[in-house]
């Protein structure tokens, strides 16, 4: 389907309208609304970004069958993928989990002691998992791509091939917050903020698993092109 990927020349505005998902990745680039009809390459050359990397990114988020062809691993550095995998961290650290988490605890209040406990501990032992995931990756593996990038061999023998094996899909350990909403969760707790929350959690789930199909179809490939280099 390459026919349908997207290109530089396309207006950022026809981008959202493409993908309303993409509003999750804007801001992790560094980009507001309110671009008028600028295209893609102007926005990111306004942003000192990579236009090659924002693209991957906004086709792997919109086409479910996208792999990046080798060659475009060497049209941005892995510090600009790590930067964006960052910011990625944060926002789901700062922004949705906490925001998530309000929603649950308002629904908690809404429920019965004990429905409302189960809930909350399920939501909060999701949370501490995503947290420990993401320091992983902040505390070992960005630190050794970025020695790698500067041509500093990992004196623990470390690999990427460390990270796929381990790499878990934290969005799997949602299901069972979810199947509490819509099967166990008593019809006494209010549906429309249950409905809202559901809704987000599908939202997050979504957002999580091409968050991890942009490490394995870009990060994973790119560092072990680097780590041949080194060899």
């Amino acid at each position: 389907m390459r026919h349908l990927l997207f290109t530089e020349r396309m207006k950022m505005a026809d981008l959202i309208h493409a993908n309303y998902r993409l509003l999750f990745v804007l801001p992790r680039f560094g980009i507001q609304l309110g671009f008028g009809d600028k295209s893609i390459g102007e926005i990111c050359r306004q942003q000192n970004i990579s236009a090659s990397l924002f693209l991957l990114v906004c086709n792997i988020y919109t086409f479910d069958d996208f792999l990046p062809e080798p060659s475009e691993l060497h049209s941005f550095t892995a510090e600009d993928l790590t930067r964006y995998l960052h910011n990625s961290h944060a926002d789901y650290i700062r922004e949705q989990i906490p925001e998530i988490r309000r929603q649950v605890l308002a629904l908690v209040g809404c429920c019965e002691a004990k429905n409302g406990k189960i809930l909350e501990r399920f939501f909060d032992d999701y949370s501490r998992e995503v947290t420990r995931h993401f320091n992983y990756e902040e505390t070992v593996v960005f630190p050794y791509i970025h020695n790698l990038s500067e041509g500093i061999e990992s004196a623990e023998g470390y690999s990427i091939g460390q990270f796929e094996e381990n790499h878990s899909n934290i969005e799997e350990k949602l299901g069972d917050l979810k199947n509490i909403l819509i099967k166990y969760l008593p019809d006494s707790c209010p549906g429309t903020p249950r409905n809202k929350l559901l809704l987000d959690l599908f939202l997050l789930e979504d957002d999580l698993n091409k968050h991890s199909l942009i490490e394995d179809r870009i990060l994973v490939p790119l560092v072990e092109q680097l780590e041949e280099r080194m060899r």
